[in-house]
């Protein structure tokens, strides 16, 4: 066995999109299709998700009480984000998910994407990996996800108790 040098950004990924999935059945080429990465790079992402707990023994279910652990006390911390420069890009955060809104007005966060059909002005953030852009183009169920999971990395107390909530929904309703 390889030896476990921790997670990468993309585990995090892989795992949401599993969340979305729920029953249906899927394989790495219909992950990595879906999620624009490698199948090489879905295959050690399940690999380091299974040696972590994140995914259950079967390797194809996520364990999603651990999953939102991680996600509220860990993600931020190993995988932070901070605005950058004003861009064109795609909507993350409280400004792709109004639920998580917070008070007075705020320049809107965004993974910079200056051709996607949705693209906004707004401070700069980082994706988790660099396709999340393209996959939040083409599926609505991670977008959200994805921008919950930025409210965590970047949030305030307020807005990054609504993701969490909001998160718990999505992930335990599965």
């Amino acid at each position: 066995m390889r030896k476990h040098n921790g997670m990468r950004p993309q585990d995090v990924v892989v795992l949401l999109k599993i969340s979305t999935l729920a029953t249906t059945p899927w394989q790495g080429k219909d992950l990595a299709a879906a999620l624009f990465i490698s199948p090489a790079e879905i295959s050690d992402a399940l690999r380091r998700c299974q040696y972590a707990r994140l995914l259950h023994p079967d390797g194809r279910t996520v364990h999603q009480r651990a999953l939102l652990t991680f996600l509220f006390y860990g993600l931020p911390f190993v995988f932070p984000a901070h605005p950058g420069g004003i861009v064109q890009g795609t909507p993350t955060a409280h400004s792709a998910v109004p639920a998580v809104q917070g008070e007075g007005s705020r320049l809107p966060y965004v993974w910079p994407n200056p051709d996607g059909k949705d693209a906004l002005q707004g401070l700069a953030v980082e994706p988790l990996y660099p396709s999340l852009p393209q996959v939040a183009a083409h599926d609505a169920a991670c977008h959200e996800l994805f921008a919950l999971v930025d409210v965590l990395r970047l949030g305030e107390q307020p807005q990054r108790q609504a993701a969490r909530l909001l998160l718990r929904e999505r992930l335990l309703a599965t």
